[in-house]
């Protein structure tokens, strides 16, 4: 058994993005675990890409992404929420405490979807279900919209808003909602139309509204998935 193909050693990569970013977010850096998950995520899209091109897909592969994909698209996304719910109050008083510690439902309904990923024979064309990294690279743009955007810091530190997106994203991970998966078969218009469609207009979003566009991306990415579901477009 080979633990050190280039797939695993990426995977590896996405694993220490994931430890490094939850010390940056005790620290208060929480730009800098945006930057590290955004990392993590092309390391996780390319190590699949690579272990298919090299031929090196493996069993102990497919654990050890779900479990880098635990700590960096599970857990760190809920520290980062959690720092940001820590900035909604200056109370101390239990039931501050028990808003801020909310925000690891995340991290535990994010465990749930990759055990659930793991066994699922039905996701190997599509998702079921909104994938981690999806929600990762969304909250990971949260200090970046703060930051170019602060006009937007009501929205965003806010109790009920973040407290909803936490219980609302919970329920999207593990409900059996059919997702886009990005595998293509074949680069061909008729059979991926949707995906297409959806690149274009993330990529104009992105170049019109920067890192507030990803929050707009990720519920294109939901309501173009249903969309496909109702009218059975590829």
């Amino acid at each position: 058994m080979r633990l050190f193909t280039i797939p695993n050693l990426m995977t590896c990569g996405n694993l220490l993005c994931g430890c490094v970013g939850i010390v940056f977010s005790f620290r208060g850096d929480l730009l800098l675990s945006g930057y590290l998950i955004l990392f993590a995520g092309v390391l996780d899209f390319l190590d699949g890409f690579v272990a298919r091109l090299l031929n090196q897909s493996s069993p102990i592969g497919k654990e050890l992404d779900s479990l880098a994909d635990m700590v960096t698209f599970g857990v760190l996304p809920s520290m980062i929420i959690f720092q940001l719910l820590e900035r909604t109050t200056t109370s101390i008083d239990i039931g501050a405490m028990m808003l801020s510690f909310s925000a690891f439902i995340l991290a535990v309904f994010s465990g749930l979807r990759l055990a659930k990923f793991n066994i699922d024979t039905r996701q190997s064309d599509s998702f079921i279900g909104v994938p981690t990294p999806a929600n990762a690279i969304l909250v990971a743009s949260l200090p970046f919209i703060l930051r170019n955007h602060p006009e937007y810091e009501s929205w965003i530190i806010n109790q009920s808003v973040l407290v909803g997106y936490t219980l609302l994203m919970s329920y999207l991970l593990i409900c059996e909602l059919p997702l886009l998966a990005f595998k293509f078969k074949t680069f061909g218009w008729k059979d991926n139309q949707i995906k297409y469609i959806f690149i274009l207009l993330a990529v104009i979003l992105l170049f019109l509204l920067k890192f507030a566009a990803i929050p707009l991306i990720v519920a294109l990415y939901i309501l173009l998935s249903v969309f496909q579901r109702i009218f059975r477009f590829h």
